[in-house]
């Protein structure tokens, strides 16, 4: 399985709710970069994704983007295949 990283705060729902999608489809470990707790962290995720929330989710080296962008791959059949690629 790929490496996931997902850029995150604290508290986000966001980030909750795609954290329960990735587990519900086999990810056992989601390396999380709070930007709230090391703010250099976000210059770096928005130069990285070129956005500004949170989550901001890559799969191996494959920016997915936030909750709905991983949710839309999902209900498309796209995310277990990528996660196992």
């Amino acid at each position: 399985m790929k490496k996931v990283v997902m850029y995150a705060t604290g508290y986000c729902p966001y980030c909750s709710r795609a954290e329960m999608l990735l587990k519900q489809r086999g990810v056992e470990a989601i390396e999380k970069i709070f930007i709230d707790q090391d703010p250099a962290q976000r210059d770096v995720m928005m130069q990285r994704t070129g956005r500004r929330t949170v989550p901001q989710i890559y799969i191996g080296e494959d920016h997915v983007g936030g909750c709905d962008d991983l949710y839309a791959l999902d209900r498309a059949g796209q995310l277990v295949p990528m996660l196992a690629a």
